[in-house]
This record gives C-alpha cells, structure tokens and sequence, in this order.
C-alpha cells in the first residue's frame, strides 16, 4: 500500500511560513472548515493563543506532498537533518541549468529567502545547485 507523505515545518510564524512556500511552489492553502469563507474568519474564533498555530499548503494538482506549518516556543538550533530540494531547473544542464538556478533564486531573495552558497555543476554526478534559507533559517537547494 502506497502512502502519502506531509513535511511538517516546526516555525515561529506558521502563517507567514506557508505563505512563503506556496510562493516557492506555487501551493495554496487548503479549503477552511465548513461555515467558514476564509481561514482569517476561522481564526477569529478561536482563543487568541491558538490562532496562528498552525498553516498548511498543498499542491493544487495533487501530486506534492501536503507541508504542515506547526508554532513551536523554540528557534531553529542546528542544521537540519532534512531539506527540500525545489527542482526549478529540470531537463537543463551547465550554463543554461545554472542561470535558471539565478533567476530563482533572485525571485526567492525578494520573497525572504536567504542565499547561502553556489555549486558548481561536478558532471556526471552533480549538475550543480544553490543552498538557500527559508525566512526562518530552514535549509533547501534549488536544483
């Protein structure tokens, strides 16, 4: 049996957090429960220490994983174990790949992403890539 699988982000801006990745991958928020014509009136009714606690994202085609977006008290402390590589630049290689990696990222640096660090393409095993911080120091390569 085929399982699905949800990235859950622990942040200190839940909301703010899945903003910024449905920019990254063009996800949106899930419908809000029913009754209900937003998430911002969903929330109003909640006590104010729960709201903002949690955000998803999810791709509209079905085919991504869903990512949970959960307010932990704590802040990022070490690198993570696990990151996402956002594939923006599939089928293309040397210079045509690494300036589709630039452009992305230059988009990704005027939505609160953080540039780290350029890869050369290393061929045949490494078609190069860029190493970027998410706006609250979460790691991922655009690839």
């Amino acid at each position: 049996m085929i399982k699905q699988v949800q990235v859950t982000f622990d942040c200190a801006d839940p909301r703010a957090l899945s903003l910024f990745w449905n920019d990254v991958l063009g996800y949106e928020f899930p419908a809000p429960p029913p009754g209900f014509d937003s998430w911002d009136a969903f929330s109003e009714t909640l006590p104010e220490e729960h709201r903002n606690s949690a955000s998803a994202s999810e791709d509209p085609t079905g085919a991504g994983p869903r990512l949970f977006f959960q307010r932990v008290p704590e802040g990022k402390t070490a690198k993570n174990r696990l990151h996402l590589d956002v594939r923006a630049a599939p089928g293309l290689q040397g210079d045509e790949r690494m300036a589709a990696l630039e452009n992305e990222c230059e988009r990704l640096v005027a939505l609160g992403a953080t540039r780290v660090e350029r890869h050369e393409p290393a061929p045949p095993m490494a078609g190069g890539h860029i190493i970027m911080l998410d706006p609250e120091g979460n790691e991922f390569c655009l690839d």
